[in-house]
């Protein structure tokens, strides 16, 4: 089974932005020792709790100090911005990071409406030309437009030997069909979403259409995961997490809770299990059990590869955990 890392760069209670991007940095870095095959970076807008709003910026920098691991966006936004643009920042990438390189492209806002206004206009019509908009970074990426097409004339440069690998990220049949009608990956991502994934990856290999970038269909399944040595302490640093996405539903979101304020607020407030959906798709367990949990999913899905995001408030508990799922599975 391969697994891959998905880090949002998460802002821990007391530290700041820059602390959670070298942490991102910390975390490639010791994906790349364990042997995850990719590690890729999200793109959010005026979250406090988030430091990433330019992956394309922070791959340069994990790129230049890691030798291997596939590095990419899971996603950049595209509706946000003009494709030839992106598949010259990827491309620039591949250049510099040649056989290393992912281009997950999403169609969400990645913040506020008034982020959204801010950074693109008319992002809705944007979002409804999707698939144009896939396309044409396609072509930009491999340099073969229709002659009678105006941008038949021009390169993305510089021109990588190995162009950048495009994925749909997404949680709908909507995006697995886009992924699967323009021949690209499919990242599918389960921890956000309660549709089944069963479904959606059926739709995405049942319409799957090869192309210069893919013959043939290749998924993954994204998760929320926490590992640690004992169950009640992999629960115990899972909390921050969940009490951050509860903060979040309601609209109080911010900077990831220490272990010690999730403590104060399941004391106060009750079953963890309160938040519903927050809890149902997040694996929770000591080695073995986590392992016995990625094992099924992948059998039950068929997918290619697993990608695990966790959120703790230390980074040290996020790292503890990829290692001890990697030496249980890889």
């Amino acid at each position: 089974m391969k697994l891959s890392i998905l880090d949002q760069s998460p802002i821990p209670e007391g530290k700041t932005a820059a602390d959670a991007l070298k942490d991102s940095l910390e975390l490639a870095q010791a994906g790349e020792k364990y042997g995850y095959s990719r590690f890729w970076v999200t793109e959010h807008h005026d979250m406090p709790g988030l430091a990433c709003s330019a992956p394309e910026i922070l791959l340069s920098y994990i790129g230049a100090l890691t030798h291997k691991i596939r590095i990419g966006s899971g996603a950049l936004l595209l509706p946000h911005y003009k494709p030839y643009k992106v598949a010259e920042q990827f491309n620039m990438l591949a250049s510099l990071f040649p056989g290393r390189i992912d281009l997950g492209i999403g169609r969400a806002p990645g913040g506020s409406a008034e982020a959204t206004t801010a950074l693109s206009d008319e992002f809705l019509q944007q979002v409804y030309k999707m698939p144009e908009l896939a396309e044409e970074l396609q072509h930009f990426l491999h340099a073969d437009f229709p002659e009678h097409n105006i941008f038949s004339k021009i390169r993305a440069v510089p021109v990588p030997q190995t162009s950048p690998v495009p994925w749909v990220l997404g949680t709908s049949a909507k995006s697995a069909k886009l992924a699967a009608e323009r021949g690209m990956a499919y990242a599918f991502g389960q921890f956000m979403s309660d549709k089944e994934a069963a479904e959606i990856l059926s739709i995405y290999n049942d319409n799957f259409t090869a192309s210069k970038s893919l013959k043939a269909p290749m998924s993954l399944l994204t998760i929320n995961a926490v590992c640690a040595e004992t169950t009640e302490k992999a629960r115990e640093i899972a909390d921050s997490s969940l009490l951050w996405n509860i903060n979040a539903s309601i609209g109080t979101g911010g900077k990831v809770p220490s272990k010690e304020q999730a403590k104060q607020y399941f004391s106060k407030h009750g079953s963890k299990n309160s938040s519903g959906q927050l809890n149902s798709n997040f694996i929770i367990g000591n080695p073995a059990e986590v392992k016995d949990q990625l094992i099924a999913l992948q059998q039950k899905y068929k997918t290619d590869e697993l990608m695990i995001l966790t959120i703790a408030h230390d980074i040290r508990d996020r790292i503890n955990s990829y290692e001890l799922i990697a030496r249980e599975i890889l």
